[in-house]
């Protein structure tokens, strides 16, 4: 049974890109350890058409990159130079602070192609906002599937349904990817904060119609059924929450002092910068403000 409905809105990140987000929104503010919930596509990219990414920081949180279609070149500060393509997980910690670029692959710039995928951001624990910078690529042949139902799961991240992810996260986190023929499921209460996200096709839960593109934030401690006449897919996001967060721009922490100076070093250019990279986003002109913190 859905506690709460997410609509959403849609954002351009520039170029005419744009995205639907759902976290962070007026009426919840995060889902378990999710601050932000961004879904891309699916939209066809053309030859000429540059919806790159360039080069911006972060700090506090970890991004995870997951696609369902398209390709993307991701670079960041630690030297890292990777791919991502469909089935793939890349999870970048960016403790006390990294800048990454995402970029159409040098490959299909003169191809048309169809990008789709979701970006999300992932809060850190308090005592680990200021580890060191890491990233982690999981290949989409490592991330274990299993029956459940009559559905097939993939989970991304965390561990669920028997299998645990190559992708562990720094708090209990549970990211999960059904493809459901027809049929139905019963999905128990895998984790005290749970959403579900229809990517594609027509979903029930609890006898309900799910919109596309609309977020429900289940009960807790509530399983709920969930069945589809045909074949569709939808994730499940959750896990324990870590507590109230700030939120400003590309920057998370428990502690508005911290995003503070990260603005500020961002905008002398003192974060490390990425290889091969001459290209920046700038500082908003609108400083932080602090507001109360996200819970």
């Amino acid at each position: 049974m859905a506690a709460q409905q997410l609509s959403g809105h849609e954002k351009d990140l520039g170029g005419g890109f744009k995205v639907r987000r759902l976290l962070p929104a007026a009426r919840r503010r995060s889902v378990g350890p999710f601050v932000f919930f961004d879904h891309f596509g699916p939209v066809t990219e053309h030859p000429g058409e540059l919806h790159d990414v360039r080069p911006h920081p972060h700090i506090g949180l970890a991004t995870v990159t997951y696609l369902f279609e398209g390709a993307m070149m991701h670079r960041d500060s630690l030297g890292t130079e990777q791919l991502i393509e469909p089935g793939a997980v890349n999870w970048m910690t960016a403790g006390r602070g990294i800048v990454h670029s995402e970029r159409k692959p040098d490959h299909l710039r003169d191809r048309s192609f169809v990008n789709h995928g979701l970006q999300l951001w992932v809060a850190l624990p308090e005592e680990k906002e200021e580890v060191e910078p890491s990233f982690v690529h999981a290949a989409a042949a490592d991330i274990p599937e299993v029956a459940f139902g009559p559905a097939k799961a993939r989970v991304l991240v965390g561990e669920a349904l028997g299998v645990r992810s190559p992708v562990q996260p720094a708090s209990p986190t549970l990211y999960l990817d059904f493809a459901l023929p027809g049929g139905v499921l019963e999905l128990p209460p895998l984790a005290p904060e749970l959403a579900v996200y229809p990517i594609s096709g027509e979903l029930r839960l609890d006898g309900e119609a799910m919109t596309a593109h609309q977020m429900l934030v289940l009960e807790p401690g509530r399983s709920v059924r969930i069945e589809a006449a045909g074949p569709a897919r939808f994730v499940v996001v959750g896990g324990e929450t870590v507590g109230p967060r700030f939120m400003y721009w590309n920057f998370v922490s428990s502690r508005k002092e911290r995003i503070l100076q990260a603005s500020d070093d961002w905008a002398a250019q003192r974060f490390d910068a990425v290889p091969g990279e001459t290209e920046f986003i700038p500082l908003p002109a609108t400083r932080f403000t602090p507001p109360e913190p996200m819970s």
